[in-house]
This record gives structure tokens, C-alpha cells and sequence, in this order.
């Protein structure tokens, strides 16, 4: 019996208990929190690792469903899952800055369409980028170590003592701002080629006032733009490799110590 009159077996109710953890990360994360991921999907890979914690850690949930004791173990246990997703999706957040930055100045930012990770609107540019991206956390393991994290995540943060604390909270503020760090290096290439193709545009037009640039400056961005992604996409794929690592590395940081 576990509160007014509820009856659970217990090995079930653990089992509820640990995938509330994992259940957030996976939310949370990329990859597992894509809206083209059926639900019933997202909810199996949870009970399997659960599974898969509970047979390497004694969790013990509370005792009683319907408490106020349960509810926080609840929330605690919600809060270091999100957290572990949370900056992995922070990190795949630079590829869509560094398209704002490099469509803007090439002239595509206009073109966009769905993007299958999180169901909006996003730049043609950007989605590439993703894609790029994600394929490469596939390719490095990055779930596998997610997951591991998240089984070693109950030792360093059993349930009950779950709570992170505010250093923790302000790391993940403060990793925000590596986003835009990295989003604003991954299109420096570009986007310095593109800024002296506009200075020379500039030189033009003062040069040559009756000059129509239009004509001119938005298909030399446009094919300067393209050629550029062409030779700079080797090292700025290595670099997302680099803001893998580093998304990978601060979870482990924030959430394991």
C-alpha cells in the first residue's frame, strides 16, 4: 500500500521512479527530444534504462505515492535530468547563430522550412548545420554517453539527495553564453570573407556611386558565400566536434562533479 489506498508492486514503483530522471534528459536532450521521435519510443528507451539502474543501484523511491516528500524527490529528480539534456541542446544551439550570421551576410536568411529536430521554422542553412551536427554526436557516441552519465548520474546524485546546488544552476547559466561563443566561431570563416567582400563593395559604391549593386554585391555574396562553405566546412566540421565535447564535458562537470 502506498497512500490512500493505492496499491503498487514495488519493483514497478522504483522502476516509475528511476525514469523520471531519464525521462527528462531524453525531453530535454538532442536527438531523443525530437518531435519526429514517437513518444511510446522515447518512453521504452526510459524503462530500459531504468532497468538497466536499478540492477547496478540500490534506488529505494519513497515509500508513499500521494506525499509532499514525493513530490520534491520527484521534482529533484525531474530538475538533474533536465539539466543534463538542457546543455547538450545548448550546445546545438550554435550551428543555427552561426547561420543567422552566415545567411544574413550571403543574402539567404529569407530561406527556411521545418526543422525535424524541433518541429519551427528554422533557416535552409541551419537545419544543414544541424544535421551535420547531430550526425557527428551520433557518430562520436555521444548518446552512449549520455546515458552513462546518466546511470553514473545516481551515485554522484542518489535519489533524495538529488538537489543541485546554486553553483551548479549558475554553471548552466553561465554555459549559455558558450552558445554564442561557439555559434560566432564556427562562422568566422565565412563570415570574415563575406565582410571583405562587402568592404569592397563599399570601396565600389563610393568609388562608382551610379554602380547598381544589387546587381552586383547579392550574387558576389551568394556565390563567395558558397564557395567559402565549400572549403571551410572541413575545419568547421571539426570544430563541432570540439563544441561536442565541450557540451559533453560541462554535463559531466554540472552534474557528477
Amino acid at each position: 500500500m502506498l497512500g490512500f489506498g493505492l496499491s503498487i508492486e514495488p519493483q514497478l514503483w522504483a522502476l516509475i521512479f528511476v525514469m523520471v530522471r531519464i525521462g527528462a534528459a531524453f525531453v530535454a536532450a538532442p536527438v531523443f527530444g525530437a518531435v519526429s521521435l514517437p513518444v511510446i519510443v522515447r518512453v521504452s528507451l526510459s524503462g530500459a534504462i531504468g532497468v538497466l539502474v536499478l540492477a547496478a543501484h540500490p534506488v529505494v523511491p519513497p515509500p508513499t505515492v500521494f506525499a509532499v516528500t514525493t513530490f520534491i524527490a520527484i521534482a529533484a529528480e525531474a530538475l538533474v535530468g533536465f539539466a543534463m539534456g538542457f546543455i547538450l541542446q545548448t550546445a546545438f544551439a550554435a550551428p543555427l547563430i552561426a547561420s543567422e550570421l552566415i545567411g544574413g551576410s550571403m543574402g539567404i536568411g529569407f530561406a527556411s522550412s521545418i526543422d525535424p529536430q524541433n518541429g519551427r521554422s528554422s533557416p535552409a542553412l541551419g537545419q544543414f548545420m544541424s544535421i551535420m551536427l547531430t550526425l557527428l554526436f551520433l557518430s562520436v557516441d555521444g548518446h552512449l554517453v549520455l546515458v552513462d552519465m546518466l546511470v553514473k548520474s545516481y551515485d554522484a546524485l542518489p535519489p533524495g539527495a538529488a538537489w543541485m546546488g546554486p553553483d551548479r544552476l549558475k554553471a548552466i547559466a553561465f554555459f549559455g553564453g558558450y552558445a554564442f561563443l561557439a555559434g560566432l566561431l564556427l562562422a568566422l570563416p565565412v563570415g570574415f570573407l563575406l565582410l571583405c567582400l562587402n568592404i569592397v563593395v563599399g570601396m565600389m559604391s563610393r568609388a562608382a556611386p551610379s554602380l547598381n549593386l544589387f546587381s552586383v554585391g547579392l550574387p558576389a555574396s551568394l556565390a563567395v558565400g558558397v564557395i567559402a562553405l565549400a572549403i571551410g566546412f572541413p575545419a568547421m566540421g571539426d570544430y563541432m566536434l570540439v563544441i561536442i565535447r565541450e557540451a559533453l564535458g560541462a554535463a559531466q562537470t554540472i552534474v557528477l562533479g
